[in-house]
């Protein structure tokens, strides 16, 4: 085996059949992007022009007049909140988080007011904002919306992720409607999204994205939108963006990732997630299905139900010895006897293993016996 720095850190590499996930990485980098990377190292470049060129190539990626390169989705939430409640305007640029007497409030759906590894609530906190919650956790209506808004507004927050409550919210389209009748812009955090067109369509005026999942970059981000909103983000790198300025050799590689993008995408993961499902349906304790992002994108993963008599152990037991063998399930829904199995991560022969130590686990001298 070849001696690696992974093993020099007592980091061994990981089976991801969790997800895009940022605990785990994000994305394994196309050997373009890493090429990219390294033509970037071996150079030095205007910092200024290169984050112009790349929001140039963020815009023509998500069909906007322009975009904004960030260290990460979370980065590029609090870079955007700070946007809206500045402007270009130095002075109040430098003073954030305090942001004086501008408008600062923020205004999302309780449902949306997620933990994706941090609160989004902070993110809001670290551009400035203050971030107003408005209706119940499983029900938000347009009229809660509307009746939060006031002289200290500065933006309506929506978040399009699988981490928030995808039932009894209010719509996007909703939120615009709202925001439009008050003059207000729309913020639109849609991390793990991968239809880069798509949200900017809707009439959102900023839209974060990462650039480190499904766009399968280093880990990075963007916002997209108008170029005035957009001169505003990047103004941010001269007060609470520096300590997320983001570098060189991260740029081409977000670069390179979008241009592999749209050629990169193959979809119909659907009969392997079948063929693999079917294939663990005879080990004990399991029942496996096929099922669709509880988000809407187009992803099908094999869902594994685990009857914990049957198996030996429960869902979040089974999860945690697969991690100690170094293969990550997706455990979202642990508390309700479920994992899932994401094929975007995996490539065949890490397949094959992930079988293999489950079949280990269930069906061999360490399943059912606990």
């Amino acid at each position: 085996m070849q001696h690696t720095l992974h093993h020099d850190l007592g980091t061994p590499p990981a089976i991801n059949a969790s997800g895009k996930m940022t605990a785990l990485g994000g994305s394994v980098l196309s050997d373009g992007v890493i090429a990219a990377m390294g033509d970037a190292a071996r150079h030095h470049v205007v910092m200024d022009d290169l984050m112009a060129a790349v929001g140039r190539e963020i815009g023509r990626a998500t069909g906007t007049e322009d975009g904004c390169p960030t260290t990460g989705a979370a980065s590029g939430i609090a870079i955007a909140v700070a946007a809206v409640i500045t402007g270009t305007d130095l002075s109040r640029i430098e003073a954030l988080p305090d942001a004086g007497d501008a408008p600062c409030e923020v205004i999302l759906p309780r449902g949306h007011s997620v933990h994706f590894g941090a609160p989004v609530r902070q993110m809001v906190a670290l551009g400035g904002g203050r971030p107003v919650e408005v209706g119940s956790a499983n029900k938000v209506s347009a009229d809660h919306l509307a009746g939060a808004i006031g002289p200290r507004t500065a933006a309506l927050l929506y978040v399009q992720s699988h981490h928030a409550v995808q039932k009894g919210m209010v719509s996007l389209a909703e939120t615009i409607e709202v925001a439009r009748a008050h003059d207000l812009p729309v913020i639109v955090d849609a991390a793990a999204e991968g239809e880069l067109s798509r949200w900017p369509a809707t009439g959102a005026d900023l839209v974060i994205y990462s650039g480190g999942k499904a766009v399968g970059g280093p880990t990075s981000g963007m916002i997209c939108g108008s170029a005035a909103y957009m001169a505003a983000c990047r103004a941010q790198y001269g007060g609470i963006a520096r300590p997320m300025k983001v570098g060189k050799e991260t740029l081409f590689g977000l670069v390179q990732a979008l241009r592999e993008y749209g050629s990169a995408q193959s979809g119909g993961h659907r009969p392997r997630m079948e063929k693999l499902a079917a294939r663990l349906a005879d080990l004990p304790g399991l029942t496996t299905r096929v099922v669709s992002d509880e988000a809407g994108r187009d992803i099908h993963r094999t869902e594994l139900t685990v009857d914990p008599k049957t198996a030996g152990r429960d869902a979040a037991a089974l999860a945690a010895e697969l991690a100690a063998t170094g293969v990550y399930l997706r455990d979202h829904h642990a508390v309700t006897g479920r994992l899932a199995i994401d094929p975007r991560p995996m490539n065949p022969d890490e397949e094959e293993q992930l079988v293999d130590r489950l079949t280990a686990l269930l069906d061999g001298s360490d399943g059912g016996n606990r």
